[in-house]
């Protein structure tokens, strides 16, 4: 019989009882996941998962290290291996396993959602309704994908049939962030999984729990063993070692521009495996004076707040045109003062805490160094609870270029808004960051606005929107924000190898 742990009705030390007295829920492990098989770290080493609502400790988790890394690339290589199952398996059925994962996590949408509430911090209402619909939107359409992903004949001169064969690069490392743990983890596998790749994936140390449920249920519907390996542990440790793995041939990492820069050298000088990096942002939403005033505010406070600011494409610098600009930071600071902040369990809470006390620490200190370079604090600024990692949402007026909280990405739930006068202004101030993950543009006309999105140098320009994502569509950065794209087609692109096979033929006819 399934075991859910609902929490409603429930108190958070109840819930966490109940969870830890069932360390093994359904085969539901806090070990590592190596070969389809739970599994203690070669050290023993553990680590705490802390809520970060209460700063509590939840659980202790095994704590992967270079020796498990090599472990969880020998199974990978081995389920790989020509004749192996998977090798052998028919595109058709790679694409209903990933559909059955997808129905598993479509069926544990509740426990899955109480998970990443419980270990992240975000709204359970968000959690329930947005990020695990996504992470089972994400995994169908790249089911769909496994038996389309098609090779081309070639008409080459002279006496020769010339094809091509999409086949998979082999072991893929991949290292995922702690912002969105789902959906970041849906967002790897489905594509690599579709093109017929074995992965090894580090979780972020922040938030390993709903990625460890769904390595059960990887198992649960059949994938076959060494597929897909899970491992826990800190970046300097196990994601280095994946990083630089002489028989890792790709590696994909979200997180900080600094971290995939660093996993960019370690790939390079050890086998030259493949990267896509999806890194930080500092995206311009540049509000016209012919923006639909009430649509803009609410849209940019959603671009800047959602997720408790912790989104690497939120719209960080919010450029308005000088004309609207003073009623649009009053509105704005108006609808700033009203957002619910609390317990992450309460369906009425629209931001939660920060994800752990290192980021609380350095949210804190830009405020105070936006305070201290004189930027005007309009609303916020301080912590917003006795315990946990709570901070109040906070807008900044009279933010200039040069400022650090207009140049560097502080993930948190900080606004800053800036004034500007024409067309072409903006766009060169928008464009003048090392980033360029994502951008918006909120007009009336249409011309402004397909002219401004031709503009921009970032990978994504959402018009008179923010935050659209389909797994349709695909996403990546321009300059420091990123190599490759993610999503959509293009996504499968990083996941395949292109063979060109010639054979001569005793006579060509067209």
């Amino acid at each position: 019989m399934r075991v859910f742990f609902f929490f409603y009705g429930l108190s958070y030390r109840e819930f966490v009882l109940t969870l830890c007295q069932f360390p093994q829920v359904n085969n539901f492990s806090f070990q590592l996941f190596i070969n389809n098989e739970w599994q203690d770290a070669v050290s023993k080493k553990t680590f705490a998962s802390i809520n970060p609502s209460t700063g509590e400790v939840i659980c202790q988790v095994a704590e992967a290290d270079k020796a498990d890394v090599d472990k969880a690339v020998k199974a990978a290589r081995d389920a790989f291996k020509l004749g192996s199952p998977w090798r052998r398996m028919d595109a058709s059925d790679r694409g209903l396993l990933l559909n059955r994962l997808a129905d598993r996590i479509e069926k544990d949408t509740a426990y899955l959602a109480e998970l990443e509430t419980l270990d992240n911090g975000k709204p359970y209402a968000v959690a329930y309704s947005v990020d695990v619909p996504m992470v089972v939107k994400c995994l169908r359409y790249y089911a769909g994908w496994a038996d389309k992903w098609e090779g081309k004949t070639i008409p080459v001169d002279g006496d020769f049939f010339c094809y091509t064969r999409h086949e998979p690069v082999g072991v893929c490392g991949q290292i995922i962030p702690w912002n969105f743990p789902l959906l970041m983890q849906a967002w790897k596998l489905g594509p690599a999984l579709a093109t017929g790749n074995t992965v090894v994936m580090k979780v972020a140390e922040q938030t390993p729990l709903s990625a460890l449920y769904v390595a059960h249920l990887i198992k649960e519907v059949g994938f076959p063993a060494g597929v897909v390996n899970i491992v826990p542990g800190f970046g300097p440790t196990a994601g280095a070692a994946i990083a630089s793995h002489m028989d890792v041939d790709k590696v994909a990492f979200t997180g900080s521009t600094e971290v995939g820069q660093l996993i960019q050298q370690a790939a390079g000088s050890s086998n030259l495996k493949k990267t896509t990096l999806e890194l930080g942002g500092k995206s311009p939403n540049i509000i016209l004076s012919d923006a639909d005033m009430e649509e803009a505010v609410e849209m940019s406070h959603f671009a800047l707040f959602f997720n408790q600011g912790q989104c690497c494409c939120a719209g960080s610098r919010t450029f308005v045109q000088e004309d609207i600009y003073n009623e649009f930071v009053e509105r704005s600071v108006e609808r700033t003062k009203k957002r619910v902040v609390g317990d992450p369990f309460n369906l009425s809470t629209e931001q939660g805490p920060q994800v752990d006390e290192e980021q609380f620490q350095k949210i804190l200190g830009y405020i105070s160094t936006g305070k201290r370079e004189g930027a005007k604090l309009m609303c916020g600024g301080g912590v917003a609870a006795d315990r946990g990692y709570f901070i109040q949402p906070t807008v900044f007026g009279d933010v200039k270029d040069n400022m650090t909280i207009a140049r560097e990405e502080i993930f948190g739930p900080v606004m800053q808004i800036l004034k500007f006068k024409t067309l072409e202004e903006v766009i060169e101030r928008a464009n003048d960051t090392k980033y360029g993950l994502a951008a918006a543009v909120f007009t009336k006309d249409i011309d402004k606005a397909h002219y401004v999105s031709g503009a921009l140098r970032a990978g994504t320009v959402w018009i008179n929107c923010y935050d659209v994502f389909g797994a349709q569509a695909p996403f990546g950065g321009y300059k420091a924000s990123g190599v490759g794209r993610e999503l959509g087609e293009y996504g499968l692109d990083s996941y395949t190898e292109v063979k060109t096979v010639t054979i001569k033929v005793p006579q060509k006819n067209s």
